[in-house]
C-alpha cells in the first residue's frame, strides 16, 4: 500500500471537512483512484480557503474559485471567471451538484507573435 506523506508534525484542526479530506487520502480506495489519476497528470488536491481573521482552513464555497494570477493566489467569484473563460485556465475541479465544477484557475494572457502560426498563451505574470 502506498502512504500518503507531507509535512511532520502537528496538523492544524479544522472544520469537520477538512480532517475527512486530509484523513481520506490514506484510504486504500482514494489511493487507487491518485493512481488512476496519475496515468492522465491529474493529482488530488483540498479545495480550501482561509478565514481572513484567524487564517484558519475553510472548505472552499460553491460560489467562489481560487485563481492564481502573477503568481499570487485569490479567490474570485466563480461566476465572474465563468464569464471570462477565455481569460481562465481551469487546473482544478471537483464534482458539485451532479456534474464537473472548476474550483481553481490560472490566469492566462494571449500574446501575439509576428510569424508565428499561432499566439503564444502564457501564465500571467
Amino acid at each position: 500500500m502506498t502512504t500518503a506523506t507531507g509535512v511532520q508534525g502537528s496538523r492544524p484542526e479544522g472544520p469537520p471537512a477538512m480532517k475527512t479530506a486530509q484523513d481520506a487520502i490514506h484510504l486504500p480506495e482514494v489511493q487507487a483512484m491518485l493512481r488512476r489519476l496519475s496515468d492522465f497528470q491529474l493529482g488530488v488536491f483540498m479545495p480550501h480557503h482561509h478565514d481572513e481573521q484567524t487564517g484558519d482552513f475553510r472548505p472552499l464555497p460553491d460560489d467562489i474559485i481560487q485563481v492564481e494570477s502573477g503568481l499570487q493566489v485569490s479567490f474570485q467569484a466563480a461566476d465572474a471567471v465563468a464569464r471570462q473563460a477565455a481569460r481562465f485556465l481551469p487546473v482544478g475541479w471537483m464534482w458539485r451538484a451532479g456534474t464537473v465544477a472548476a474550483v481553481a484557475a490560472c490566469e492566462m494572457v494571449c500574446e501575439e507573435n509576428p510569424g508565428a502560426a499561432a499566439r503564444d498563451v502564457k501564465h500571467k505574470m
